[in-house]
């Protein structure tokens, strides 16, 4: 009678953890969106060039001189003005952000293999690991911002920078909605229920 009695209350179980197609489309989504935050932010960051101002580029990595003759930029890693340490904490800031992102698309896709309150905390832990992506890529274009101050115009972002702005925005819209996607799961009514109407 036991052994009939679990066999029966076992498949039920199944049955209700299965999550809704509007659950999987939801996680899909946001993993999806990630991926493209990623992407974007390390084109940002690689490339580093994200300002134009009177001839001269400013980015994370160089500084560049640009000549009306079309002769090749003259580079230098010394931006001078004393923004030199400032521009270091910038590049560790973006850079960091990448990889707390990657790291946290990493067990976003791992909690969709896995079952159970492992699969929770590896989707949560993720989640939080890309909203600490979007503050740190938020801080370190801020303090881009702040060091050339001077220099900054409407038009003269580069596209890179543009890459890295989106970036971080989509860095905190997707670790939101990954914190909150828990919480929509257990309002859902379960598959097995919808099966019973």
């Amino acid at each position: 009678m036991t052994a009939i009695k679990m066999k029966a209350i076992a498949p039920a179980a199944q049955e209700q953890s299965r999550p809704l197609f509007l659950e999987l489309l939801c996680r899909s989504l946001i993993i999806l969106c990630v991926v493209l935050s990623v992407v974007l932010s390390s084109v940002a960051v690689c490339d580093g060039h994200w300002l134009l101002s009177d001839q001269r580029m400013f980015g994370l990595w160089y500084s560049c001189v640009v000549e009306d003759s079309g002769a090749a930029p003259n580079c230098s890693r010394n931006v001078g003005e004393g923004l030199d340490p400032g521009l270091s904490v910038c590049r560790s800031l973006v850079s960091l952000a990448v990889v707390s992102a990657i790291f946290g698309l990493e067990l976003l896709v791992i909690s969709q293999v896995s079952e159970g309150r492992a699969s929770s905390k590896r989707w949560r832990f993720g989640s939080w690991l890309i909203l600490l992506a979007a503050c740190l890529s938020a801080g370190g274009i801020l303090i881009f911002l702040v060091l050339f101050w001077k220099h900054v115009t409407p038009l003269g972002f580069t596209l890179t920078f543009c890459c890295q702005f989106t970036a971080a925005f989509l860095f905190f819209l997707n670790g939101l909605a990954a914190r909150h996607i828990q919480n929509m799961a257990d309002l859902l009514p379960s598959s097995g229920d919808l099966g019973k109407l």
